[in-house]
């Protein structure tokens, strides 16, 4: 028991961001990663454990975490047939081939610069977030041939530099060319799938310093199964409860959130 005591404080943080992660995720269609990165961030500086390769703890072990929790977030999409099979194996390559790019260049960047990733990007999904409009439209279909590798690799590039799934860009990108919005997010969870796993797999083989206990590789063990416990747990109230409210006004309160969390993240990359 008392080996166990020095870890309870990181411990108890995990189970409840996992929580609150995984009611985000049912409320509001949001992969997780979006919330676990920055949660994982605060959460593991506070604790001592802010070392120069810190972010890439975060991203790993979201990305572990989305790896593991895709899966059954597919399936369940597919039992509503919410999933495009056949747009989903057109663009694996293109994606998977992006997170693998993704990946070998995260692994090279210094903590701080993916600090100032994770909050330039994260600052442009709130805004999309809070000001997007579902009518909007690029073109009916997306693209094919290379258009589909330069779409499908960016999303696939992006989404590891900031250890995220598919549904932050993916849905967007999905409704721009007009695909309906339930059946973007169940082939976004797909998308999320091809990227964790190519990329999750890598960063379980680097090399890191002042990791936080029982780390492996770039991914800490006890937040990976404490996040992935909890958002299973608490992922289905999420979606009870956007049945039973209005997720309109939650949805900006979040991108509101997001973007004070994406801010702050720039703040603390340029030294404010």
């Amino acid at each position: 028991m008392a080996e166990i005591v020095p870890y309870l404080p990181m411990l108890l943080l995990l189970i409840v961001i996992g929580g609150i992660a995984g009611v985000i995720a049912g409320l509001l269609g949001v992969g997780g990663g979006i919330v676990l990165v920055p949660a994982f961030f605060y959460t593991f500086a506070h604790l001592g454990y802010d070392g120069p390769q810190l972010m890439q703890v975060c991203l790993g072990t979201s990305l572990a975490t989305i790896m593991a929790t895709a899966m059954r977030s597919v399936r369940a999409h597919d039992r509503k047939g919410a999933v495009d099979w056949a747009l989903l194996k057109a663009w694996a390559p293109a994606i998977a081939l992006g997170a693998v790019a993704g990946f070998f260049l995260a692994t090279r960047l210094k903590s701080v610069t993916l600090q100032l990733v994770f909050g330039s990007l994260g600052l442009l999904a709130g805004l999309w977030m809070a000001f997007g409009r579902a009518d909007w439209r690029l073109a009916e279909a997306l693209p094919k041939g290379p258009g589909k590798w330069i779409m499908g690799g960016g999303l696939g590039f992006l989404s590891v530099l900031m250890g995220i799934g598919g549904g932050t860009f993916g849905v967007p990108m999905m409704t721009l060319y007009g695909m309906p919005i339930h059946r973007a997010v169940g082939t976004a969870s797909g998308f999320g799938l091809i990227i964790a796993l190519p990329s999750a797999l890598g960063f379980l083989t680097m090399r890191i310093e002042n990791a936080p206990p029982l780390t492996l590789g770039a991914v800490n063990l006890p937040a990976f199964a404490v996040i992935v416990a909890m958002t299973l747990l608490t992922t289905p109230l999420g979606v009870r409860l956007a049945h039973a409210m209005n997720p309109k006004p939650l949805k900006r309160a979040f991108a509101l959130f997001l973007i004070v969390v994406a801010l702050n993240m720039l703040r603390k990359a340029v030294g404010w």
